[in-house]
């Protein structure tokens, strides 16, 4: 019985994948132009992820910078830090972390990359508006219905929304899109490689 439970995981997880490929596909494109035309342009990815989230930010970032599958030099990304909140001198500035950060280290034609299973966490809203205040891009993978985070976004923005509810399985998914996302980086920077 728990083998076919175990069995079913990786069942349900190929399934959303090979499912939402088609989907995604076009949100993914957009995304990596967003992404590799701030690098281009000088600029730098600020990556965040929500809760569980966070370490999809810091495994951006270190592809990014350490390099994804093939030698190149680095790119400018970091992951923002969900820790930065609780070494604020007031209550406003604990409640603000995400946003403050995005004030301090974005610049116009940076992107702000955010990555939340349900995009509805206060914090991720008030970053989204820091990002716009200072003409940022944003680019969001969410899942489900994008919650939230979906309705702040604006046309420029970018949404990768993964239509499923199971945390675990956006997450898995999550995953892939990070891979697919430094990938296709690594193909507008360098050109195309066999995989």
């Amino acid at each position: 019985m728990l083998e076919q439970r175990m069995q079913q995981h990786f069942i349900d997880s190929a399934d959303l994948k090979y499912q939402s490929a088609q989907g995604l596909e076009g949100p993914l494109v957009a995304a990596v132009h967003a992404l590799a035309a701030s690098i281009v342009g000088g600029g730098k990815i600020l990556a965040y992820g929500s809760g569980i989230s966070q370490a999809h930010a810091q495994m951006f970032a270190a592809l990014c910078v350490a390099g994804f599958e093939r030698d190149r030099p680095e790119l400018a990304a970091v992951a923002l830090s969900a820790d930065a909140g609780y070494f604020g001198s007031t209550p406003q500035a604990c409640v603000h972390y995400l946003a403050r950060q995005v004030h301090a280290l974005g610049q116009a034609g940076d992107v702000l990359l955010l990555m939340t299973v349900s995009g509805n966490e206060a914090s991720l809203l008030d970053a989204i508006e820091a990002a716009h205040e200072r003409d940022l891009i944003v680019v969001a993978l969410t899942g489900h219905t994008g919650g939230a985070v979906a309705a702040k976004m604006r046309e420029m923005d970018v949404l990768v929304c993964v239509p499923h509810e199971r945390p675990a399985r956006v997450r898995e998914a999550h995953t892939l899109l990070i891979h697919c996302l430094c990938d296709g980086i690594d193909v507008q920077l360098l050109g195309e490689q066999e995989l």
